[in-house]
C-alpha cells in the first residue's frame, strides 16, 4: 500500500524579483515636492527695499502690576488699593486699551480663592490678558 506524501519535494523558491511600484510612487512624491518648492527657494526678483526706522521689541505699552500680599492686601503698581477702587482702575484701564495685560503677583501664603476672585474681577473689568509672576527655580531655564 503506498501512500502519497503531503510534502513538497522541493521548497518554495524565494521571490526574485523587488516589487517596483512602492518605489515608484515614492519617487514621484519627492519629485513632485521638489518641483513645487524649487521656485521658493531662490527669488529672481531683485528689489532695493527702503530703509525706516525699525520697531524695538520692547515698546510693548507697560503692563498693570497687581499684587496680594501674605495678609491679603491688595497693591496696584506697588501702590495700596482696595479691591473696589482696584476694580474702578481696572475697568478704567480697560476703556482706554483692551489688550492691557495685568501682572498677577501673589504670595505663595495667599489662598487659592483669593487668587481665583482677584482674576474674576480682572476679567469682569474686560481685561483678558493676565501673566502670572513667580520667582525661577535655581537650575531652571
Amino acid at each position: 500500500m503506498a501512500f502519497g506524501r503531503l510534502e513538497r519535494r522541493t521548497p518554495p523558491a524565494p521571490m526574485s524579483e523587488i516589487n517596483m511600484t512602492p518605489l515608484i510612487d515614492v519617487m514621484l512624491v519627492l519629485l513632485v515636492i521638489f518641483m513645487v518648492t524649487a521656485p521658493l527657494m531662490a527669488s529672481n526678483l531683485r528689489l532695493e527695499l527702503p530703509e525706516g526706522p525699525a520697531a524695538r521689541a520692547d515698546e510693548a505699552p507697560p503692563a498693570l502690576r497687581v499684587a496680594i500680599t501674605a495678609d491679603g492686601a491688595l497693591h496696584l503698581d506697588d501702590q495700596p488699593i482696595a479691591l473696589d477702587a482696584l476694580a474702578a482702575e481696572l475697568k478704567t484701564v480697560a476703556a482706554r486699551r483692551k489688550d492691557a495685560e495685568v501682572q498677577l503677583r501673589a504670595d505663595k501664603a495667599v489662598p487659592y480663592g483669593r487668587v481665583a476672585e482677584l482674576i474674576g474681577r480682572v476679567q469682569a473689568a474686560g481685561l483678558t490678558r493676565i501673566g502670572f509672576v513667580t520667582e525661577t527655580v535655581p537650575g531652571t531655564p
